[in-house]
């Protein structure tokens, strides 16, 4: 009968570790603290801030294995603000170009 409760004690707190350490890596979700902060910084127009902010993120999330659907839009935010970096150095050529 011991054998029964030993097996028993070691499968319990085989789960409550398994859910304190759940419970703390979700606690310390760092990528998405600085998937936060790029937000913040893309709204502020501080959009090259905000590519090195979501590039961390991102290797944050691959590292955690977590995430993916983030991921995805963390891939197409990047994107989309080097597109905008690009425009907005075009643009600003095309601006010194028509001045002089």
């Amino acid at each position: 009968m011991t054998l029964y409760y030993y097996i028993f004690l070691s499968v319990v707190l085989s789960l409550l570790t398994l859910a304190t350490c759940t419970f703390l890596i979700k606690k310390k979700n760092i990528p998405l603290n600085l998937f936060v902060e790029a937000l913040k910084n893309e709204n502020n127009g501080q959009f090259e801030k905000a590519i090195s902010t979501y590039e961390i993120a991102l290797n944050g999330f691959r590292k955690n294995r977590s995430g993916a659907n983030l991921r995805k839009k963390i891939i197409a935010k990047v994107k989309v603000l080097h597109t905008v970096i690009d425009y907005k150095n075009t643009f600003q050529k095309t601006l010194q170009e028509y001045t002089n």
